[in-house]
């Protein structure tokens, strides 16, 4: 059956149900959803895929402008914001307020990219199942938003926060790859199987390295997430950056080392080499905003930056160990 015939089938259905009639809008827009998702085509999955992943990177990136804008306690009784279950006035309760809705739009979609994935024939089981992954983490991000409230946003608790959510990206950007493989076929393996151990084994562990020891750095600066009374690691900002520092510079060597692999594949796999490309620009950039940041006194504009590009780097780092082993179509054509 067409789909348009379907929806408005179901429509009519639900029109003549029983229902209250408040839910009868919410129980249609359900619907809509649900039958979009039965006759999703690869195009379509791979249009939601990379809506997910873009939610869920905005999602990372206004969780930092929450804490560093001194925002992280600005709705008090979770769930709730104060006595309403939204923000009647003030400039922190509508940031903290909009990170929500924000998460909860995340949320929603990794729910459904994990029911159109179950749709979805030619789908590895293990994309199936890093989709649903990524929802239920993203559903975790949920009681520990809460815990971190309650702990009077607790830095173990805020770091646990941000890697979570950078967890969540990593996923999709799994399903977002296995997405376009569905739609546009997958390329064989790049270059011998030590050089892709070495980049998934060595690279990715060094470069959640690099994000650990930022969100320490972070932690240890002067942007605790809320005007007064939070407390802080104890650790000196300058010792947390020179650790950082340092394991930036490892993983700038390994960059350029997979890079230098990738030139010698350039015509076997030159969308592969455009992506490496664009995470030296993000690299080079995060170094330029870390030193000026880091001599400025850590303004919270240039944080947000670093944040921005921090998870840009995990993406693009994590796509590139993941490609290696199962490169989309389109990475292998000119």
């Amino acid at each position: 059956m067409p789909r348009c015939a379907l929806v408005r089938r179901r429509r009519a259905r639900i029109a003549k149900s029983s229902w209250p009639r408040r839910l009868v809008p919410t129980l249609l827009i359900v619907e809509a959803v649900a039958v979009r998702v039965r006759t999703l085509s690869p195009a379509g999955f791979l249009r939601l895929a990379a809506t997910s992943c873009f939610s869920l990177f905005v999602v990372v990136t206004s969780g930092a402008f929450v804490r560093l804008s001194g925002s992280g306690l600005g709705c008090d009784n979770w769930p709730r914001c104060g006595d309403k279950p939204y923000p009647e006035r003030g400039y922190h309760a509508f940031v903290e307020f909009s990170n929500r809705m924000v998460a909860l739009i995340g949320l929603a979609l990794t729910l459904v990219t994990w029911l159109a994935s179950r749709r979805m024939d030619g789908l590895p089981r293990h994309a199936r199942l890093t989709a649903l992954a990524a929802f239920l983490v993203a559903a975790a991000q949920i009681p520990l938003g809460a815990i971190t409230i309650a702990l009077n946003l607790n830095p173990l608790a805020v770091m646990a926060h941000f890697l979570l959510g950078l967890t969540v990206l990593g996923l999709a950007v799994i399903v977002l790859l296995e997405a376009w493989i569905l739609f546009d076929g997958r390329a064989a393996a790049v270059g011998p199987r030590w050089f892709r151990n070495f980049v998934v084994w060595a690279g990715l562990p060094t470069c959640a390295a690099l994000l650990a020891t930022g969100a320490v750095a972070t932690a240890s600066g002067p942007h605790p997430g809320a005007s007064a009374g939070v407390k802080r690691l104890g650790l000196a900002i300058t010792g947390t950056v020179y650790v950082h520092v340092r394991v930036a510079a490892a993983f700038g060597i390994g960059v350029l080392i997979v890079g230098w692999f990738l030139w010698r594949l350039r015509d076997a796999y030159p969308g592969l080499l455009r992506i490496w490309a664009t995470l030296i620009v993000a690299l080079v950039s995060q170094a330029i905003v870390g030193e000026v940041q880091y001599r400025n006194a850590l303004p919270w504009g240039l944080v947000l930056v670093h944040v921005f590009l921090a998870a840009t780097i995990w993406a693009l780092t994590l796509a590139i160990a993941y490609a290696l082993w199962r490169p989309p179509g389109a990475l292998a054509r000119k």
